[in-house]
C-alpha cells in the first residue's frame, strides 16, 4: 500500500502530536491542516512501526524514519492474508457494523491476519481510489440525496423551432448508489414534489432522511444550523414518514453523493444523448429511462457489482415502505382574516368565525379541498372553489345582525312589500337592481318595510312613488319624505289644470284660424 508522502517536518509533527500529546486523529488533522483519512493512514503506519516519543537516536535521520514507516514500498510488510475488502466495504454500510467488529470476525477466521491498525490502514488504502462519497459509510435505508443537474438537453418546438432547456432531477440512495433521473423543464415546487414522488416509486420505498442541496423550491431559508423548509415540502416528507436535512451551505462533503450522482448521470445519460434532437418531453423521458437502466445495471469497477445488484442485496429490505395513500399535492399559505371574516386563496374567499378577524391563520389547499388551521388545529374544511371574486360563507361564522340580513331573499322582501302596494314593490326592486348584488340593497329595503309599520300604507305608497320619480333609492329618503309630509304634495306633471277667467283681451281659439 502506498501513501501520499508528507514533508518529513510535518510527518514528525504528526508523530509528536500522537505519541507525546495523545491527540486524536481528528484533532491532529485539524492542527496540521490535513484530511482525517490521510492522518488515519499515517497513524496506522506509526502503530505498525511501534514508534515511541521521543524518537530513538537511530531515527533522527529522515531516511531512516522513512524506511521505518514505509517498508512496504521496497518489500511487503508481511505475507499475512488480507480480508475481502469489497465485502468489508459493503458490510460497513449496514447499521451498527464497525471496522472493529469486522476485524474481530476476520481475526477469528484468520488468526495470523493483520492487526487492527494494519486492517484500518490497508482498508483506507484500498478505498482511496473510490470517490470521496463512496468512502463515506452511508447506512442502508438511511439517506436519499436529491438535486437538479446544471446541464441538460434541448427540447425543440416542432412548429416554431424554439429551444427550451430540460435538466435532470437526480436522486441517489446513500448505501447502494441506485440512481433515479428524470428530465424536467422547470425547477419549481410542483416539479420538485412530483419528482420526489416518482423517484420513490422507482425505488419501491423511501429512506429515513432526504438530503437536498438547499434548492429554492424546497428550502425557504438556507442555514447551517436551522434551515427553513417550504411548508409543502415539509408536508411531503411527513406523508412519507421521512425527515429532510438539507446539506449545509458551503459544505461540499454533505452533498458529495448527489454531486457524484449528477456527474455520472451527466456522463452516461446527457453526454450519450448530446447529438439527439428531441421534439417532445415524452420522447426525451423514454430515452433517459433507457440509459438510466443501463447505468444502474453497469458494474462498478471497484465493488464488482452494479448499483441494482447492490440495492437488491443490501438496501431494498431496509427501505421504508411507501404510504398506502398517494401524496396529494398541496399549497400552503398564511392569510390574515379580513374585516368580512374571510380568508382568500386563489381569489376566492372562505369564511371563518368573525371572532378571528385580524388573526393570521394557516391554509392548506389541494386540487379539491381548502383546509384552514389555527395554531396547528384544523378549524374549517371546504370544497375548493375556482370562482374568482366569490364568497363561500357559513352562517355560523356570522354575527347575529348579519345572520338576520342573510335570512332575507329578494322574493321574500317583495312579497312583504305587496302588502303595502305596487309602488313599494317597484321601489324595492329598483333598489336591488341598482346594486352590484341584490344583497347589498337588503338593508335599505328592510328600512323601508319598517316604515310601513309606522305609517299608513297609502302614505308609504305615495312616498315610494315620489322616491321613484326622483330616483332617491334609499331608506333615508323615504323617512325624510314621510317626516316632512312631502308625500302629500303632487308630483311634477300631476298638478290640476286651472280654468282661465273670461276677459275681453283674451283671444279665443278661433282667432288663430
Amino acid at each position: 500500500m502506498t501513501a501520499e508522502r508528507l514533508p518529513m517536518r510535518k510527518l514528525r509533527e504528526v508523530i509528536r502530536l500522537k505519541l507525546e500529546c495523545g491527540k486524536s486523529g481528528r484533532a491532529i488533522a485539524k492542527s496540521c491542516g490535513l484530511s482525517p483519512s490521510t492522518i488515519g493512514t499515517y497513524l496506522g503506519r506509526i502503530a505498525l512501526a511501534k514508534l515511541s516519543w521521543p524518537l530513538p537516536p537511530g531515527l533522527d535521520d529522515d531516511e531512516a524514519l522513512e524506511r521505518r514507516l514505509f517498508p512496504d514500498e521496497r518489500h511487503p510488510v508481511s505475507n499475512r492474508p488480507e480480508p475481502d475488502w469489497i465485502y468489508v466495504h459493503r458490510e460497513l454500510k449496514k447499521r451498527h457494523v464497525t471496522k472493529q467488529l469486522l476485524w474481530q470476525e476476520y481475526k477469528e477466521a484468520t488468526p495470523e491476519g493483520l492487526q487492527y491498525s494494519q486492517f484500518c490502514a490497508h482498508y483506507l488504502g484500498w478505498a482511496r481510489p473510490l470517490s470521496a462519497t463512496m468512502r463515506q459509510a452511508h447506512h442502508v435505508g438511511e439517506k436519499t440525496f436529491v438535486d437538479f443537474s446544471g446541464s441538460g438537453l434541448d427540447l425543440v418546438h416542432p412548429l416554431t423551432g424554439d429551444r427550451q432547456k430540460a435538466v435532470l432531477f437526480v436522486a441517489v440512495l446513500g448505501a447502494s448508489n441506485l440512481t433515479f433521473a428524470e428530465p424536467v423543464l422547470h425547477q419549481d415546487l410542483p416539479t420538485w414534489v412530483g419528482c420526489h414522488v416518482r423517484a420513490f416509486d422507482y425505488f419501491g420505498g423511501t429512506t429515513e432522511i432526504w438530503v437536498p442541496d438547499n434548492p429554492r423550491a424546497g428550502v425557504t431559508k438556507a442555514s447551517k444550523y436551522e434551515p427553513v423548509l417550504n411548508r409543502t415540502y415539509e408536508d411531503l416528507s411527513a406523508h412519507y414518514g421521512s425527515a429532510v436535512i438539507p446539506a449545509r451551505p458551503y459544505k461540499p462533503r454533505d452533498k458529495a453523493k448527489v454531486e457524484v450522482g449528477v456527474l455520472i448521470a451527466s456522463r452516461w445519460i446527457l453526454a450519450a444523448l448530446r447529438n439527439r434532437t428531441f421534439y417532445s418531453m415524452e420522447e426525451m423521458r423514454v430515452a433517459v429511462a433507457e440509459l438510466l437502466e443501463k447505468l444502474n445495471h453497469r458494474q462498478m469497477r471497484r465493488l464488482k457489482k452494479s448499483r441494482r445488484e447492490l440495492f437488491e442485496e443490501i438496501e431494498r429490505a431496509a427501505m421504508k415502505p411507501l404510504p398506502v395513500r398517494p401524496y396529494e399535492y398541496a399549497e400552503w399559505a398564511q392569510p390574515r382574516v379580513d374585516l368580512s371574516y374571510h380568508v382568500v386563496h386563489d381569489d376566492h374567499f372562505y369564511s371563518v368565525h368573525f371572532s378571528l378577524i385580524g388573526e393570521q391563520l394557516d391554509l392548506r389547499a389541494t386540487e379539491t379541498t381548502v383546509e384552514i388551521f389555527r395554531r396547528g388545529k384544523r378549524i374549517e374544511s371546504y370544497q375548493r372553489s375556482y370562482l374568482k371574486g366569490k364568497y363561500t360563507t357559513l352562517k355560523h361564522h356570522m354575527p347575529r345582525a348579519h345572520i338576520d340580513q342573510v335570512e332575507w331573499t329578494p322574493e321574500r322582501l317583495t312579497d312583504w312589500a305587496r302588502k303595502t302596494g305596487p309602488r313599494t314593490v317597484a321601489l324595492l326592486e329598483a333598489i336591488m337592481v341598482s346594486k352590484a348584488h341584490p344583497q347589498q340593497g337588503f338593508k335599505a329595503c328592510l328600512g323601508i318595510l319598517r316604515r310601513a309599520k309606522e305609517f299608513p300604507a297609502q302614505r308609504v305608497e305615495r312616498a315610494a312613488a315620489r322616491a321613484l320619480h326622483f330616483q332617491m333609492l334609499n331608506s333615508g329618503s323615504i323617512a325624510s319624505i314621510l317626516k316632512n309630509n312631502l308625500d302629500t304634495l303632487p308630483l311634477p306633471g300631476d298638478e290640476p289644470q286651472q280654468a282661465l277667467p273670461l276677459h275681453e283681451n283674451i283671444r279665443g281659439g278661433r282667432y288663430y284660424h
